[in-house]
């Protein structure tokens, strides 16, 4: 190689904003597990940490804030991601870029399903891409589908923890207000919110977030696994809102990265790819 060369290697290099530490995140390879829970509120950090054995912040940047440790002897990392698919994007990309291949949103949500009570949680089978971001990836017809391994570890989890859980079909949208049929800026409406509420009841939604779509999108477009357990703050058919209950998801998705390191050992001991119910766990 000559010096030409290998000065334009360098320029090239200078040119990635990710060739070691990911330009948004500021994580390496180094700095994150294979499995990361993924809250929108940095301040939520604290309270996924507090159920793990061990936790350490590794990073924080803009909306971006890291911590690894373990729960239960297993490696585990937690990234908040901001609000709505853009920034969570931005966040599947560059840990995925750093190795990580499991992904499990830990949020916030309402529910128009009288039968869902605020507090209980909400397991994502799959969600509504009512969102921008993941159309930039692919076609509106792809599925954002929740990984199963993902959901059957959710479910177990919230099972052996005793949390009122329900598993549904997820609305995803880019707007708090004029896509969730809330009121704008001095009672501006948008067109549809009238039909909205209603529409998802009859189709059986169960709950309306603002992140789960693009996660699960680029997870199946990535090959990677997705899924996502929120708490329900909010009934929009009862009107009762009260932030309760933000640790049981957190608990649930810590105790789900650790039946799916169960899960893959089991796997790797069968000599399969897939879990499945005849693969026991402990």
């Amino acid at each position: 190689m000559t010096d030409a060369d290998d000065a334009e290697n360098k320029i090239a290099d200078s040119e990635d904003p990710n060739t070691d530490r990911q330009y948004h995140l500021e994580v390496t390879a180094d700095d994150v597990a294979d499995s990361v829970l993924l809250p929108g509120n940095p301040d939520r950090l604290e309270k996924i940490t507090a159920v793990w054995d061990t936790a350490e912040t590794v990073a924080s940047h803009r909306e971006y804030r890291t911590a690894t440790g373990r729960y239960r002897e297993t490696p585990i990392s937690v990234t908040s991601t901001g609000i709505g698919g853009p920034s969570s994007a931005i966040a599947l990309e560059e840990l995925a870029r750093v190795g990580s291949e499991t992904f499990i949103r830990v949020g916030s949500c309402g529910t128009v399903r009288p039968d869902i009570v605020v507090g209980d949680l909400v397991i994502t089978s799959g969600a509504m891409r009512q969102e921008g971001t993941s159309s930039e990836y692919i076609d509106e017809t792809y599925p954002a589908s929740a990984d199963y391994e993902v959901v059957n570890a959710l479910i177990a989890a919230a099972e052996r923890l005793g949390h009122e859980y329900h598993v549904g079909v997820t609305l995803s949208t880019d707007s708090f207000y004029a896509g969730q049929a809330r009121p704008g800026f001095e009672g501006y409406e948008a067109p549809g919110s009238d039909d909205l509420l209603e529409t998802l009841k009859a189709a059986n939604v169960a709950n309306i977030e603002m992140e789960a779509a693009t996660l699960l999108t680029l997870a199946n477009i990535y090959g990677l696994r997705a899924g996502a357990v929120c708490t329900v703050y909010a009934n929009r058919e009862t009107g009762v809102f009260e932030t309760i209950g933000a640790s049981r998801a957190a608990e649930t998705a810590s105790l789900a990265v650790a039946l799916l390191a169960e899960m893959d050992a089991a796997k790797r001991e069968a000599g399969v790819d897939h879990w499945h119910p005849g693969l026991s766990l402990d």
